[in-house]
């Protein structure tokens, strides 16, 4: 089984465009859900009066296989052909590892390492303890300890993924986009 893929797209749509482009974006969103491998699609829209044309999509697929073979279906194709009078050039890909998946960029650059580190940090100190404090009274002496470790470690993970690090996210916005100001 390969390693989930998270894929951070970026196209500057011509002014004149974007209401038709913002629309046709939310339905090929919606239709390329149905692709497989295809675990989720996220819409960054410009910040209301930025005067940016910069639009954002990020893509998570079950794996890089997965990821390449939606970049082929005719979905993704027909969608290339229909968005090219809407759009000024390529479009910019970046694939995001590690600590930059729970960061999504707002524009071509996410934050710096040294804060997704930080705020990776200041989640992973009070989930790692509280985690075990809440699971080991209920795993008692029961399991093996290497099963009781695998249990806990599921459990840090699921509470950073979906609980505390999209929460952190949100909260250090400005700080982390310190030249986007308060896009909320």
């Amino acid at each position: 089984m390969g390693q989930t893929i998270h894929v951070a797209i970026t196209r500057r749509v011509r002014r004149e465009h974007a209401e038709a482009f913002e629309r046709g974006l939310a339905e090929f969103a919606r239709r390329s859900m149905a692709e497989h491998g295809a675990l989720g699609v996220h819409l960054l829209r410009p910040a209301p009066g930025s005067g940016s044309t910069e639009y954002g999509i990020l893509r998570s697929f079950a794996s890089a296989a997965d990821r390449e073979a939606f970049y082929q279906t005719p979905l993704y194709k027909e969608w290339l052909a229909t968005i090219e009078p809407m759009v000024e050039g390529g479009p910019e890909i970046r694939e995001l590892g590690g600590l930059e998946a729970f960061f999504p960029p707002r524009h071509a650059a996410g934050p710096p390492r040294w804060k997704m580190a930080l705020l990776t940090w200041i989640a992973v100190w009070p989930v790692s303890m509280a985690v075990p404090a809440a699971l080991l009274p209920l795993l008692g002496a029961r399991l093996p300890a290497a099963l009781s470790a695998g249990i806990i470690a599921a459990g840090i993970v699921a509470t950073l993924t979906w609980g505390a690090m999209p929460l952190l996210v949100k909260l250090a916005a400005g700080w982390l986009h310190p030249d986007q100001g308060d896009s909320r």
